[in-house]
């Protein structure tokens, strides 16, 4: 496999969006990447923001958030109240949530659901992410659970095991409302992170689809006034 690294701008900082349809999606799909991030890249700015919420699970998104993102260049938190379960009918109002963030923020970088995932919030999360952010990096984490929708990921991060250590408590810690879900153990996250691990050659790992990126040999040279052909920007 060949390895690809974020650029490195020390005058501009790295800008992260990471899309959860409820309040632990984020961290179960790439916690361990996010704590690794903010540790290797003190200039990370994180957007985060949730989309289904009740004032207990709000509380514990927030907590969450700032165990996964203590160190972090900056960082901004949005939780909102749309209904769990009913996105597909909610989504002209979710849809205007979206427009107003793209008016906010303009990601390097952004994490969202898996398209194939068959949970319908979550479906709905990933393509009004595709729909919004036309010319950005776009990478779609995995949450198992009991439809057994995991797919054939073709990106993976390596973490060590602290890391995934780390991610699994800090999950378990957060959503005690969870805590009925037979789901809801340090295993679960350890097993998936293993196996990905065993794809990629390394102990442990997370995974994510990435649909479209492009490679370039050198930066685009556009003469003075120019704006670049659609075919020569970010994927």
């Amino acid at each position: 496999m060949l390895p690809l690294l974020l650029p490195w701008n020390p005058a501009k900082p790295l800008r992260v969006l990471f899309l959860g349809a409820h309040c632990d999606d984020i961290e179960i799909g790439c916690g361990g990447t996010v704590l690794q991030l903010v540790a290797s890249r003190p200039d990370v700015e994180v957007r985060w923001v949730v989309f289904a919420s009740n004032p207990q699970r709000e509380r514990e998104a927030r907590a969450s958030a700032a165990m996964f993102l203590r160190g972090a260049g900056a960082q901004e938190v949005t939780v909102h109240a749309f209904r769990d379960g009913f996105f597909p009918y909610q989504g002209g109002q979710i849809k205007e949530a979206f427009e107003a963030l793209k008016g906010q923020a303009d990601p390097d970088l952004i994490f969202t659901h898996y398209r194939d995932d068959r949970h319908q919030d979550h479906r709905t999360i990933s393509d009004l992410t595709w729909n919004t952010w036309r010319h950005h990096l776009i990478l779609e984490y995995e949450i198992p659970k009991y439809d057994g929708d995991l797919g054939s990921p073709n990106c993976f991060v390596p973490l060590e095991p602290d890391v995934c250590e780390r991610k699994a408590a800090c999950i378990c810690e957060a959503f005690q409302s969870e805590h009925n879900k037979a789901w809801l153990t340090p295993d679960t996250f350890l097993a998936l992170m293993r196996l990905r691990g065993v794809e990629c050659a390394a102990r442990y790992a997370e995974a994510f689809h990435c649909r479209k990126f492009m490679l370039r040999g050198a930066p685009d040279r556009v003469a003075p006034g120019n704006s670049p052909h659609p075919s020569t920007r970010s994927s």
